[in-house]
């Protein structure tokens, strides 16, 4: 099972984390399929999962005073899923400057190894306080070094 992503980290590309998830009835929609909007609440879900196996969670954010603001996401709804489908959401920090992050999703079914999502997140940060753009700091930056080794 993701195969593709396992050859990104044997070439030395960032870590990957894996969220293991279950499709729960209020997930679905009028079509009897996940409604699109709960793939980004997956998509926070796994994204702040990885943060904490890093080390970093809201309480540091806010002695940072930092708050890393979605700036852009890129979809890639590829197949439905259904109630009670076993899926794993795979992440990583692909990259990072001095002011962004860029973070890759992928979302799989485990009965059959479909990838069923994609997406592409680019956050910024900003000052907690007050919503300003800031640069990255020096104890955080070292946190994503961790993830993002090739940066």
């Amino acid at each position: 099972m993701f195969s593709e992503i396992k050859s990104k980290a044997e070439l030395g590309q960032p870590d990957i984390f894996l969220l293991p998830l279950t499709v729960s009835q209020t997930a679905i929609d009028h079509y009897g399929h996940v409604n699109n909007a709960v793939y980004l609440k997956w998509l926070e879900e796994a994204g702040w999962a990885h943060l904490e196996q890093l080390g970093i969670n809201l309480e540091r954010y806010q002695a940072w005073d930092v708050a890393m603001v979605v700036h852009r996401h890129e979809l890639d709804y590829l197949a439905p899923a259904y109630a009670g489908d076993q899926l794993v959401m795979a992440t990583w920090l692909e990259r990072h400057n001095r002011i962004s992050v860029f973070r890759r999703f992928h979302l799989k079914r485990v009965r059959d190894d479909k990838t069923l999502f994609k997406a592409f997140s680019h956050y910024v940060c900003t000052y907690m306080s007050s919503g300003k753009a800031r640069r990255i700091p020096k104890a955080l930056t070292e946190c994503y070094d961790q993830a993002c080794p090739l940066n």
